[in-house]
């Protein structure tokens, strides 16, 4: 049996990294929270958030990988992977038929449910946009409270997050609440607006 769900991701996905199910999950109005369907936080076994994903779109299940490209040099050859953002975590809109399911991957440590859908769907479709823009991001951990505001112009127009100071620069910061975690990218000549 996994063999052939091995064997039908590949077919699927091609062998790619596969970050988002479905393409249209940030589109707006687009899977908030339905009568079955609820978000929830998979929390990984160590280094198994990409299979759990490969599981999950085999499954048909939506979910969301952030995954970043990094460059690394071995033995003076540079190759460049894709790392989840969030280590151990990925984000699943599923029923709970569907959470037994991934919780029989024997893949997760845990299950967190999430009660506000609306907040982490608006969470995710800005760091979804932020990763898709190909803005340089550095992880942020346990992100403190602070003036909320939108980008006007720029790569990153549309963007809202919050203004923060590290080493002498004005970074955005892009948070997933619910984790207190997020990214954080340069501001580089962008008008922001408070919001």
């Amino acid at each position: 049996m996994i063999a052939k769900m091995s064997e039908r991701t590949e077919k699927r996905i091609g062998g790619k990294d596969l970050d988002i199910f479905p393409a249209c999950l940030f589109t707006r109005g687009s899977l908030v929270k339905t009568d079955e369907r609820r978000w929830r936080v998979l929390y990984t076994k160590s280094r198994q958030e990409k299979a759990v994903a490969r599981q999950l779109a085999t499954m048909d299940v939506p979910f969301y990988l952030p995954l970043l490209s990094r460059v690394s040099i071995s033995r003076g050859r540079k190759t460049t992977s894709r790392v989840p953002l969030f280590s151990n975590y990925l984000f699943m809109f599923g029923d709970e038929e569907e959470r037994v399911s991934a919780l029989a991957t024997n893949r997760l440590s845990r299950v967190i449910e999430v009660e506000d859908g609306r907040q982490i769907w608006s969470d995710l479709q800005q760091l979804a946009s932020a990763i898709h823009r190909g803005a340089p991001l550095t992880k942020e951990e346990r992100l403190c409270p602070g003036q909320r505001v939108r980008v006007r112009s720029g790569q990153l127009r549309g963007l809202e997050g919050t203004v923060v100071e590290r080493q002498g620069q004005r970074r955005l910061v892009v948070a997933v609440n619910f984790l207190q975690q997020g990214a954080s990218m340069l501001l580089d000549d962008c008008q922001i607006e408070a919001i």
